[in-house]
């Protein structure tokens, strides 16, 4: 889908739904993803009581709930020093600023993550199939890869901004 028309697509959904009841909707329809990924593994695991101490709400939200931030919010958006942007969760690497791009979106976006940095998994959820980022370590969501990015990957790795932290070069 062209840039222009997926961002005119994302405007009237966005329209439609609100900022925050956006976020509420989408991580109200993802609880039994949620509860699927609490079952895994990881390196960096705490309680959900820890995770709320640890996050502020929006990345609670997002990174432990799989909700979506509004887009066009993220500070991330217009990040363009060189870097690495980090999980907020537990720090790991995730994305070289090398890898980044406007996708025009409203949400960070890039065409390769870092080596062994996320996971990816099936989302099923709001009646369309998707594939679901989360970091390696923590498990935390991160957002979703599509196959209309630039070259050389093709990919758009549509991660939220509230998920992630940036370190400059």
């Amino acid at each position: 889908m062209p840039i222009a028309r997926r961002t005119a697509l994302l405007s009237g959904f966005n329209l439609l739904l609100g900022g925050g009841v956006a976020m509420l909707t989408t991580a109200c329809s993802r609880a039994g993803a949620a509860t699927a990924a609490a079952k895994e593994h990881f390196d960096v695991e705490m309680t959900d009581d820890q995770w709320k101490a640890k996050l502020s709400p929006q990345a609670y939200a997002v990174l432990r709930h799989e909700g979506t931030e509004t887009p066009f919010t993220s500070p991330l958006n217009s990040e363009h020093r060189k870097g690495t942007f980090t999980c907020a969760g537990c720090a790991l690497a995730l994305f070289s600023s090398d890898t980044k791009f406007d996708s025009g979106t409203g949400w960070p976006s890039f065409w390769q993550p870092l080596p062994n940095a996320v996971n990816k998994r099936v989302d099923n959820s709001l009646g369309m199939s998707r594939d679901e980022v989360h970091c390696r370590r923590c498990g935390g969501h991160l957002g979703h890869v599509f196959d209309d990015g630039p070259r050389p990957t093709g990919l758009r790795y549509c991660m939220n901004g509230v998920a992630m932290g940036f370190t400059p070069a």
